[in-house]
């Protein structure tokens, strides 16, 4: 009698409340009687385990019933409280509440090592309020009526329905059914100016996951920094798509949209920087660098 296959099905029934003696079986891969054995052997260790006749029947722990804490080892009870912790860092007050309840049960003390906060620099009061009332909102499955400002600059009003927020590549984004489209959608909090949480409940629909949520085939960018600014091209690329010269300087390799925002960015790095390819971007920069001297020079 294996102890592992104890605990796994113990583990099981807390987690599913009951189940029936083929699907045990099936599970850990070994016969149904094998199963009763094992069930037995709990029961005789204290377990209020028991079993239900008919279709509907099966086998069930007493639904109040809990783990003592001596069922799981200190480095064990140590990795709860810490994923409790980095919940609550996120400001799910739940989750502080939780966290006290069982620092006290398992008798364990976490560092306070993680803080997380949402805001962008100076705006910290409605940033964090906004990923608040989102996050009440997708637990909570209540609408939300926002104004969202789109790739073209334009504010559009908008009634969703948000399923989950999602973090990717320092952005944060809000995957939700759009009730004006009638179709899922995905929007970046960011340009998200204005949200009103609303009293409309509604019954959540899955997201169609896709490979292609945030990936598309976008062209390779070839960049050389100066080793003036090597922080900053650390700070904002992967060590990976980055190749150290003799000299100090760096060649960036990324795959990334040719768009307003490319452009702005990289003049951000003023002579810092140079395109190597594609040859066309190195264009489109030097016209961009043109219009802003010729704007800025007129008297």
């Amino acid at each position: 009698m294996s102890d592992s296959r104890l605990f796994k099905i113990l583990y099981c029934l807390l987690a599913k409340g009951h189940a029936t003696a083929p699907e045990l079986a099936d599970q850990f891969e070994v016969s149904p009687r094998t199963i009763y054995r094992d069930i037995e052997a709990l029961s005789g260790a204290g377990i209020p385990i028991y079993t239900e006749p008919g279709r509907k029947g099966g086998i069930c722990l007493l639904h109040d019933f809990t783990l003592d804490r001596t069922v799981l080892s200190e480095k064990e009870r140590q990795e709860v409280l810490t994923a409790m912790q980095s919940i609550s860092a996120t400001g799910y007050a739940p989750g502080k509440e939780l966290l006290t309840k069982l620092s006290a049960l398992f008798h364990v003390n976490t560092d306070d090592w993680l803080e997380v906060d949402f805001s962008r620099w100076g705006n910290s009061a409605f940033d964090n309020s906004k990923f608040e009332m989102l996050k009440t909102a997708v637990i909570q499955h209540r609408e939300v009526s926002i104004v969202y400002v789109n790739i073209r600059g334009e504010r559009r009003n908008r009634t969703i329905q948000p399923l989950k927020l999602s973090y990717k590549s320092k952005e944060w984004y809000l995957k939700a059914f759009c009730l004006v489209k009638q179709d899922f959608r995905i929007f970046k909090l960011n340009r998200i100016v204005k949200l009103e949480l609303l009293e409309q409940v509604f019954a959540p629909k899955p997201y169609p996951e896709q490979n292609g949520d945030f990936q598309q085939a976008f062209p390779q960018i070839v960049l050389l920094f100066s080793k003036n600014i090597a922080c900053r091209v650390y700070d904002e690329f992967d060590k990976t798509q980055i190749e150290y010269q003799e000299n100090g300087d760096l060649i960036a390799y990324a795959e990334m949209p040719v768009d307003t925002w490319l452009i702005g960015y990289l003049l951000s790095f003023g002579t810092q920087v140079e395109v190597i390819r594609p040859k066309y971007l190195k264009e489109m920069l030097a016209a961009q660098a043109k219009e802003i001297y010729t704007h800025w020079s007129a008297p």
